[in-house]
């Protein structure tokens, strides 16, 4: 999953990058509400934690153009812990949640799944389809069998997407725009090897090729 972080706090932002990426998240960072309104107009994000006190363009209004413009990008907005009227403003632009500063990293990476979960229309907690068990915390799949695999970072990555748009049909450069970030060297080629990966721990027949279109995971339950 792909995540676009626009903070201009780089200390913040060096902590937070790097928890984001070890719970699965490829993270683009924009440290202006100009470069984050850009960035996250262009599609290939699966949620946005935007700042409200952005240099040169302001949260706030960051978010009410993505809405303007039909954007419909999940966003959890920071905002100053004693800052009441910018929680307020920020949902009446469009917010999706809110957390104040200072926070937890547990805790917006707890509100960050739970979002997500119901942006896909999916109960919160551990994902699960197709008689798999796919532990976020863990980074882990329980197969049918029972059996537990530990997932690399990319596995996990591509089967969360997978989970979270089951029956839909994926292409290959869709799925490369959203398990990597702009600093990765990206190969949709690469893509069929991760999937050969899962096909051999969760099964064939739970990807499908769909030929000169891309991927569709399988959702039996």
């Amino acid at each position: 999953m792909r995540l676009l972080l626009a903070e201009d706090d780089y200390a913040l932002v060096e902590r937070l990058k790097k928890d984001l990426e070890l719970a699965g998240y490829a993270v683009d960072h924009a440290d202006n509400g100009v470069d984050a309104e850009f960035l996250g107009s262009e599609m290939i994000y699966d949620v946005a934690v935007l700042d409200l006190g952005l240099p040169q363009r302001n949260g706030i209004d960051v978010l009410k153009n993505w809405r303007a413009a039909g954007n419909r990008l999940p966003v959890i907005v920071l905002t100053a812990r004693n800052a009441w009227h910018e929680r307020v403003d920020g949902f009446k632009a469009g917010a999706d949640d809110y957390l104040g500063k200072p926070f937890h990293v547990e805790e917006l990476l707890a509100r960050i799944t739970a979002l997500l979960h119901r942006s896909s229309q999916l109960p919160g907690g551990t994902l699960e389809a197709s008689g798999l068990s796919l532990d976020e915390a863990q980074q882990t799949v329980t197969t049918e069998d029972g059996a537990i695999h530990k997932l690399t970072g990319i596995e996990f990555r591509l089967l969360r997407y997978f989970l979270l748009n089951a029956g839909h049909v994926l292409s290959k450069s869709r799925l490369t725009e959203h398990v990597y970030d702009f600093d990765s060297e990206k190969d949709s080629n690469v893509i069929e090897v991760y999937v050969r990966r899962l096909r051999q721990l969760i099964g064939n027949e739970r990807i499908v090729t769909r030929r000169g279109q891309g991927y569709v995971f399988m959702d039996k339950n």
